[in-house]
């Protein structure tokens, strides 16, 4: 599990450094609380507890944005997150509603390099894997992958690459396929009589669906049918199931 060990932890750091940048700067503007009152979290969601309360006619700065949060500053120097549905209730220098848009499906969209790991079943073992892929246009893209699978007889390993597409990328949910080759190498445990190692071509179909979470992450789940040519004269075919999670570059 050498080669997938190093992915997954690759892919954590990635995640590390895309969640420590994820905020993305807004221009400051003061705001006037509307409301009885506004909510100041440590942190960016509703795990975070509330630390602060904001009273109606005072002015707060925003500062930053993450998502559908918003980090501002009270005139006392206290600072928090605000989410978008609170700061919807406050109003600008001159008096009107502030209007803040929702987080748009177009975020996802800028986004062209994904990375994610994914939890499930070949056959009936368990996979782990982990992929990274790059869009090419709003639709398509190019993927490539590694699964391990650590059965009761033998270990499998799979690379492929793959072209995929999601015609309807501009849904929050949308489904996609995936075509694609690679290699099948399969170890069966040195216990066993005969034990041979496979090492086979391999070529892959995958019905899939994809769930944008946020503006950088996105939770998959993937059906796969994979046929090894195992030789000129046979080929076996094996089915996958598996769930993960990306976030985009």
């Amino acid at each position: 599990m050498g080669p997938l060990l190093q992915w997954l932890r690759l892919a954590l750091l990635l995640l590390t450094l895309g969640t420590a940048q994820a905020a993305e700067p807004e221009a400051a503007e003061r705001l006037q609380v509307a409301g009885p009152f506004l909510e100041l979290h440590t942190g960016p969601g509703r795990g975070y507890p509330v630390f602060h309360v904001v009273e109606r006619r005072q002015w707060i700065t925003v500062e930053l944005r993450h998502t559908d949060w918003f980090r501002v500053r009270d005139e006392g120097g206290k600072v928090g997150w605000v989410p978008r549905t609170q700061l919807a209730t406050t109003l600008t220098e001159a008096g009107e509603a502030k209007p803040l848009a929702g987080l748009r499906v177009d975020d996802y969209l800028a986004r062209r390099l994904e990375y994610g790991a994914a939890w499930g079943r070949f056959q009936s073992d368990p996979l782990l894997g982990a992929w990274v892929q790059a869009r090419l246009a709003d639709t398509l893209g190019v993927e490539l992958g590694i699964a391990q699978v650590q059965g009761r007889f033998s270990s499998t390993e799979l690379w492929r690459l793959s072209l995929t597409s999601e015609p309807w990328s501009d849904r929050r949910l949308s489904p996609f396929i995936a075509l694609g080759l690679g290699q099948f190498k399969n170890l069966p445990n040195a216990s066993l009589v005969d034990a041979t190692p496979t090492d086979a071509r391999l070529a892959h179909a995958t019905l899939g669906l994809r769930w944008h979470i946020g503006q950088r992450f996105v939770a998959r789940l993937d059906s796969t049918l994979y046929t090894a040519f195992v030789s000129d004269a046979r080929s076996t075919e094996f089915r996958s199931v598996s769930a993960g999670l990306a976030f985009f570059f």
